[in-house]
């Protein structure tokens, strides 16, 4: 197809009063979007000019919509994937009435406004934050897969998407498990403007190429004229009468359409209007309208599925000394909490090494394979949790929040609630050697908003922080080790988030070592050595790492002068020391601190000889109080 034509694939019908009131709603979102973003000095008008006329096809025909109860069930949802366009959202908005005038032309962009650059969900009709290009999609993915398989109620997921979104890859991961799930009631709408932030897009106009990719990804596309209100309606009508196969609307439209002056010019991304450009522009596009739009409400019906917070969960119970792996804790509370029928979970193609496998072997139609595809499974759980739905999503350490960092930095700023596992954390790992192993796990999550880190050491730990984290707010991310270990404690121990369980405490302590996962079994071997010594030390079990126990730290602080051995399997970067030093250092205690961490490239290895090669064997570990105890 060539950028001056488009062969529409959609059979377009319109009668022309329906088609006098969509282009008069799509001259007001234009002029609405150049009018918000020339007050504010800042804002992206030519990417919202380019989609007003799909959005306004959208609000006037398709989207169902309760405007007064956007937590209703059955409303439809839409996403903006391409967040910068936030004031064509605003200006819809504005048009359906629930902002008015004043809001959107003097809190747009401003301190303490609604009105962000991006959309977040501090909007009530805003499911996910989004600007970070490539995410939007894939959490409409997760929302469509709760609409199918677990509320089974009929609305639709709209996603409008930039083309230069395209070139992220979890854009085709989002379409090819919406492909693998039979995702009839998502329509991703891409808005083909030809051009990016700086200079044409890869694929420019190739509308058909752009087809043939959607296609082979497993959905249905639909190449229109973007700017066609008879063509978008009838691929609108065309995606919602879908039942198995997700659908791509391939618009191909104008950036800066409607404003002569910037159409088709490079250049003009991310930059409001000019008084001299939008001023005469929005006295050619109509002038300042207030058209409102009624959308059509959504149908009646309630989910398939009905929360039950207080169904009776038994947790699993072990015997103390049997030798257990943390991961096998994991499996074993998921089959436990699957009495809740809002938990769901989500694994990475490694169910048989994490143990998520075992929630699927009790119920399946609650159990999501993502394959390897680490960032759309945070999508995924992600967008079922917009639903109301608590899920766990599950991987190696390693590739879960490096690969999926970025969704897990906006699920953060969405500040939704989420559950992740990652497993095989560590130089604990052995002869898999240093790709496999995350060492760099705890910084990444202690640094996200809303997070909370956990890092249990023995299977009932384990087990009771899964539980907890079923109602914790906020991310919730829980370190399991691969190899089994001795169980630490019986069935009357109590696992609080923000707490931490102290071993060995007598009055004479003078040091005070500090583990948690594998290296509290470390600590607590140096321990018994350095008792023979005549060197009394205590072991705290930091298993929640952020929150910290900060009192119990203090208290350590206090009894041995501040004597203090921080021993993590983890780089010494952001991690348990890191967590330990910075809780400390502004209170009025005695401090001496020694961290042992893991400080090179590992390799190849048994598990023992690599935790002694960091340097957080046992042995090292009694070296480092030592040398304390001595001072």
């Amino acid at each position: 197809m060539t950028a001056d034509s488009v062969k529409n694939s959609a059979t377009a019908t319109l009668d022309p009063q329906q088609a006098e009131t969509i282009a008069d709603l799509a001259a007001q979102l234009r002029v609405d979007s150049i009018r918000c973003t020339t007050a504010a000095g800042s804002g992206h008008a030519t990417s919202s000019l380019s989609a007003a006329d799909l959005m306004s096809v959208l609000l006037t025909n398709h989207l169902r919509y309760d405007w007064e109860h956007p937590d209703a069930a059955t409303n439809d949802h839409l996403v903006f994937s391409k967040g910068h366009a936030s004031p064509l959202l605003y200006a819809m908005y504005r048009a359906v009435g629930v902002i008015d005038d004043t809001e959107l032309m003097d809190t747009y962009r401003q301190f303490g406004g609604r009105l962000q650059g991006h959309p977040t969900p501090v909007l009530p009709w805003v499911d996910v934050a989004t600007g970070s290009l490539g995410q939007g999609l894939p959490d409409a993915v997760g929302i469509a897969m709760a609409g199918r398989h677990l509320d089974r109620l009929p609305y639709q997921v709209w996603a409008l998407c930039g083309d230069s979104e395209l070139a992220e890859g979890s854009m085709w991961e989002a379409l090819d498990k919406a492909g693998y799930y039979q995702l009839g009631n998502l329509t991703a709408i891409v808005d083909v403007n030809r051009l990016g932030q700086d200079g044409p897009t890869a694929f420019e106009w190739d509308m058909e190429r752009y087809a043939a990719r959607v296609e082979a990804f497993g959905a249905r596309a639909i190449v229109i004229d973007g700017h066609d209100g008879a063509a978008i309606d009838a691929a609108m009508s065309e995606a919602r009468a879908a039942t198995d196969t997700p659908t791509v609307i391939l618009a191909r439209t104008v950036k800066g359409k409607g404003v002569p002056d910037v159409e088709d010019k490079d250049g003009w991304h991310g930059k409001p209007l000019p008084a001299h450009i939008a001023d005469p522009a929005i006295e050619s596009l109509g002038g300042h309208t207030d058209l409102r739009v009624t959308t059509a409400l959504p149908e009646a019906g309630t989910p398939a599925i009905t929360p039950d917070p207080d169904a009776g969960v038994s947790l699993p119970s072990w015997k103390i000394g049997e030798s257990i792996a943390t991961r096998a804790g994991f499996g074993a509370a998921l089959t436990a909490l699957a009495s809740r029928p809002e938990i769901v979970v989500l694994d990475g193609e490694v169910g048989n090494s994490t143990k998520a496998a075992e929630f699927q072997e009790v119920c399946p139609e609650r159990y999501f394979e993502m394959f390897i595809s680490e960032q759309q499974m945070v999508a995924s759980a992600v967008g079922m949790s917009v639903r109301g739905y608590i899920p766990y999503a599950a991987s190696f350490a390693a590739f879960l929040v490096s690969r999926a960092h970025d969704f897990i930095r906006m699920a953060g700023v969405s500040e939704v609630d989420i559950r992740l596992v990652g497993t095989h954390a560590g130089v604990e790992i052995g002869q898999d050697g240093p790709s496999q192993m995350a060492l760099e796990d705890i910084a990444a999550m202690r640094a996200i908003h809303t997070s909370t880190v956990l890092y249990p050491a023995d299977a009932p730990s384990t087990a009771h922080l899964v539980q907890a984290m079923a109602d914790t707010d906020g991310i919730s991310y829980l370190r399991a080790t691969r190899g089994p270990y001795p169980v630490l404690y019986g069935v009357d121990e109590r696992f609080p988030i923000g707490g931490s369980k102290v071993h060995g405490a007598t009055d004479d302590d003078v040091v005070a070592l500090i583990g948690a996962g594998v290296t509290l079994h470390e600590c607590l071997d140096a321990a018994a050595q350095l008792a023979d010594e005549g060197i009394a030390a205590r072991v705290i079990d930091l298993y929640s790492v952020k929150p910290l126990d900060v009192p119990t730290l203090l208290d350590a602080c206090r009894a041995t002068g501040g004597r203090l051995v921080t021993v993590e399997d983890h780089y010494p970067a952001g991690g348990l020391g890191s967590a330990v030093a910075e809780a400390l250092s502004d209170q009025q205690v005695p401090l001496k601190l020694k961290r042992l961490a893991v400080q090179s490239l590992p390799t190849s290895g048994s598990p023992a000889e690599l935790l002694d090669a960091a340097g957080i064997s046992a042995t090292h570990i009694v070296d480092a109080a030592r040398s304390l105890a001595a001072d």
